[in-house]
C-alpha cells in the first residue's frame, strides 16, 4: 500500500514535470534564418528583452541585394520585349481582321505575345522571390520575448539546409 501510493505520487510527479517542460518548451522558439550567409552583425545578448519586429541579427546582404538588382534589370528587359510582342500582336491582329495577313502571320504573333507575356511574369516572380530572400537577411523577434540563447556571431557561416543551426532562442514573455 505504501509502496503503490509513493508510485502513484512519483507518476504525478513526473506528469507535473512533463507537463511543466511541454509548457516551457511551447515558451521557447529557436530561431534561424532560411537562407545562407555570413552573420555580419548580432544585435541582442542573452538575458535582453525584445519587442516584436527588433532585429535580432543580420546576414551580409551584398549577394542578396545584388539579385534583387539583377532581377530588377532583368524585369524591365522582360517587360520592353513583352510590350514590343504586344504592339506586333495587335498590328497582326489588325491585318488578320482586314484580310491583308494570313493566319501563319497572326498566329506567329500571338505565340510570340504569349512567350513574351509568360517570360515577364517568370522575371516578376524571380524579383519577388530576391526581394524576400533580401529580407530573410534580418532576423526579427517574431513576439515580444527574452533572448535566451545567443548561439550566433558575427562571422560565421549560416547554411540554409536541412538543418539549420539554430542561431538565437527566444522566451516568450508572460
Amino acid at each position: 500500500m505504501i509502496k503503490t501510493a509513493r508510485m502513484l505520487r512519483a507518476s504525478a510527479f513526473l506528469s507535473a514535470f512533463l507537463l511543466a517542460s511541454a509548457v516551457l518548451a511551447a515558451d521557447r522558439v529557436q530561431l534561424t534564418t532560411p537562407v545562407s550567409g555570413v552573420v555580419k552583425e548580432v544585435y541582442v545578448q542573452v538575458g535582453q528583452r525584445v519587442k516584436k519586429g527588433d532585429k535580432l541579427l543580420a546576414l551580409d546582404d551584398a549577394i542578396f541585394q545584388a539579385r534583387v538588382m539583377e532581377a530588377e534589370a532583368g524585369l524591365a528587359r522582360v517587360k520592353q520585349e513583352a510590350d514590343d510582342a504586344d504592339r506586333e500582336f495587335k498590328r497582326a491582329q489588325e491585318l488578320y481582321d482586314r484580310g491583308v495577313s494570313s493566319t501563319t502571320e497572326f498566329d506567329a504573333a500571338k505565340l510570340r505575345h504569349d512567350r513574351a507575356t509568360a517570360t515577364a511574369r517568370e522575371a516578376e516572380a524571380r524579383l519577388i522571390i530576391a526581394q524576400k530572400n533580401l529580407e530573410y537577411c534580418v532576423l526579427k523577434a517574431p513576439f515580444d520575448g527574452v533572448v535566451k540563447v545567443r548561439e550566433a556571431e558575427p562571422g560565421m557561416y549560416v547554411p540554409a539546409n536541412l538543418n539549420p543551426p539554430i542561431l538565437i532562442v527566444l522566451g516568450k514573455i508572460r
